[in-house]
């Protein structure tokens, strides 16, 4: 089976937040911000697994600083960890500091992504092979996510969550 890393998956979508877009506080609308992360996380997704993908879920957006009017918001997305026909993708959100060549990290999301042949049926994704600490921790961090996830849905066993419950040996 084909071997992928998450350089692989990388997207960079870069725009600017024009007033229509803010909320009577002149900040992007939340909204706004999940379709355009969503957006990112998508074509990420599609890379990695070069088939038609839909989202399954977001499992975590952290609004962490308003995004003002004028912003220059760049959207950084890369599969974290493929399972058997889906994928984690996290996404990181950062605005251009004025006056200086500083980003300010603002958002973060996580985003599950099922591979689907054109029948909508799941079909299989690459294995990702991680690179980076930072690509290594969320790759090892995925896996509790889909744990976790598993276990609150009834569909493990606790038990059986083996990685979940090493984080409280």
């Amino acid at each position: 089976m084909l071997v992928k890393h998450p350089k692989d998956s990388l997207t960079i979508l870069t725009d600017l937040v024009l007033p229509g877009e803010t909320n009577y506080l002149d900040s992007l609308f939340g909204g706004e911000l999940l379709a355009r992360m969503d957006r990112a996380c998508s074509i990420s997704a599609r890379r990695h697994a070069n088939k038609l993908v839909v989202t399954a879920s977001v499992n975590h957006v952290a609004f962490n600083k308003s995004v003002p009017s004028g912003s220059v918001l760049t959207i950084e997305a890369k599969v974290s960890r493929a399972f058997s026909s889906s994928m984690e993708v996290y996404v990181d959100v950062w605005i251009d500091t004025l006056n200086s060549e500083e980003k300010t990290k603002v958002n973060e999301g996580i985003y599950t992504f099922v591979a689907v042949d054109n029948n909508g049926k799941p079909t299989k994704v690459p294995e990702l092979i991680p690179q980076t600490d930072l690509e290594k921790k969320r790759f090892a961090d995925a896996l509790r996510r889909k744990q976790l996830s598993l276990v609150l849905g009834g569909r493990m066993d606790p038990n059986d969550a083996t990685e979940l419950k090493s984080l409280f040996k």
